[in-house]
Protein backbone atom coordinates (compact mmCIF):
# COMPACT_ATOMS: atom_id res chain seq x y z
CA UNK A 1 0.00 0.00 0.00
CA UNK A 2 1.30 3.39 -0.95
CA UNK A 3 1.06 5.98 2.00
CA UNK A 4 -1.24 8.63 1.60
CA UNK A 5 0.51 12.16 0.42
CA UNK A 6 -0.79 15.60 1.27
CA UNK A 7 -1.05 17.46 -2.05
CA UNK A 8 2.13 20.00 -2.88
CA UNK A 9 0.79 23.94 -1.48
CA UNK A 10 3.40 26.36 -3.07
CA UNK A 11 4.45 29.37 -0.80
CA UNK A 12 4.02 32.97 -2.15
CA UNK A 13 5.70 36.13 -0.95
CA UNK A 14 3.79 38.57 0.28
CA UNK A 15 4.88 41.09 -2.38
CA UNK A 16 4.06 38.43 -5.16
CA UNK A 17 0.52 37.91 -3.83
CA UNK A 18 -0.06 41.76 -4.09
CA UNK A 19 1.33 42.18 -7.36
CA UNK A 20 -0.25 39.86 -8.68
CA UNK A 21 -3.95 40.60 -7.10
CA UNK A 22 -3.41 44.27 -8.20
CA UNK A 23 -2.47 43.19 -11.94
CA UNK A 24 -5.53 40.56 -11.72
CA UNK A 25 -3.71 37.65 -11.62
CA UNK A 26 -4.56 36.32 -8.31
CA UNK A 27 -7.70 35.91 -5.90
CA UNK A 28 -6.55 36.01 -2.20
CA UNK A 29 -9.25 33.84 -0.22
CA UNK A 30 -8.97 34.86 3.36
CA UNK A 31 -9.71 31.58 5.47
CA UNK A 32 -9.67 33.22 9.18
CA UNK A 33 -12.77 33.77 11.22
CA UNK A 34 -15.26 36.41 11.23
CA UNK A 35 -13.78 37.78 14.49
CA UNK A 36 -10.63 38.10 12.72
CA UNK A 37 -11.61 39.62 9.24
CA UNK A 38 -13.91 42.02 11.03
CA UNK A 39 -10.75 43.66 12.91
CA UNK A 40 -8.40 43.78 10.27
CA UNK A 41 -8.95 42.44 6.29
CA UNK A 42 -6.71 42.15 3.44
CA UNK A 43 -7.69 44.62 0.89
CA UNK A 44 -9.59 42.82 -2.37
CA UNK A 45 -9.71 39.65 -0.72
CA UNK A 46 -13.07 37.00 -0.69
CA UNK A 47 -13.43 35.52 3.24
CA UNK A 48 -14.43 31.99 3.27
CA UNK A 49 -13.93 30.67 7.00
CA UNK A 50 -11.74 27.22 7.66
CA UNK A 51 -14.56 26.27 10.48
CA UNK A 52 -17.00 25.56 7.80
CA UNK A 53 -14.50 25.75 4.57
CA UNK A 54 -15.93 24.64 1.28
CA UNK A 55 -14.26 24.75 -1.58
CA UNK A 56 -17.78 25.68 -3.90
CA UNK A 57 -18.08 28.96 -1.73
CA UNK A 58 -15.10 30.03 -3.39
CA UNK A 59 -16.24 32.69 -6.25
CA UNK A 60 -15.04 31.49 -9.78
CA UNK A 61 -11.87 32.70 -10.11
CA UNK A 62 -11.70 33.74 -13.84
CA UNK A 63 -8.56 32.83 -14.55
CA UNK A 64 -7.01 34.09 -11.77
CA UNK A 65 -4.77 32.37 -9.41
CA UNK A 66 -6.34 31.40 -6.16
CA UNK A 67 -4.23 32.13 -3.31
CA UNK A 68 -5.35 30.74 -0.04
CA UNK A 69 -4.17 33.43 3.03
CA UNK A 70 -4.64 33.15 7.13
CA UNK A 71 -3.02 34.64 10.06
CA UNK A 72 0.38 33.03 10.17
CA UNK A 73 0.46 30.88 7.35
CA UNK A 74 -1.22 27.43 8.72
CA UNK A 75 -4.93 27.47 8.12
CA UNK A 76 -4.03 28.63 4.21
CA UNK A 77 -2.17 25.39 3.53
CA UNK A 78 -4.57 23.44 4.90
CA UNK A 79 -7.25 25.33 2.89
CA UNK A 80 -5.13 24.47 -0.38
CA UNK A 81 -4.72 20.22 0.34
CA UNK A 82 -8.79 20.66 1.18
CA UNK A 83 -9.64 22.11 -2.09
CA UNK A 84 -7.12 20.12 -4.19
CA UNK A 85 -8.60 17.19 -2.42
CA UNK A 86 -12.18 18.85 -3.77
CA UNK A 87 -10.31 18.45 -7.18
CA UNK A 88 -9.72 21.96 -7.47
CA UNK A 89 -6.41 23.05 -8.78
CA UNK A 90 -5.85 25.97 -5.82
CA UNK A 91 -2.10 24.99 -5.13
CA UNK A 92 -0.94 28.18 -3.59
CA UNK A 93 -0.34 30.17 -0.48
CA UNK A 94 0.53 33.31 1.38
CA UNK A 95 3.27 31.79 3.14
CA UNK A 96 3.31 33.68 6.90
CA UNK A 97 -0.07 35.42 6.57
CA UNK A 98 -0.82 38.37 7.71
CA UNK A 99 1.95 38.76 9.62
CA UNK A 100 4.26 38.45 6.93
CA UNK A 101 2.07 40.78 4.95
CA UNK A 102 2.18 43.77 7.18
CA UNK A 103 5.94 43.28 7.74
CA UNK A 104 6.21 43.41 4.50
CA UNK A 105 4.70 47.18 4.68
CA UNK A 106 1.74 45.58 2.56
CA UNK A 107 -1.56 47.65 3.59
CA UNK A 108 -5.06 45.73 5.35
CA UNK A 109 -8.67 47.18 6.37
CA UNK A 110 -9.94 47.63 9.84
Amino acid sequence: MSEQRDPPVHDLAPEDVAKGMAEGRMLLVDVRELNETAVERYPGAVVVPLSTFDPSQIPDPQGRRVVFACRSGRRSVTASQAAQMHGLPYDAHLAGGILAWKAAGLPTES
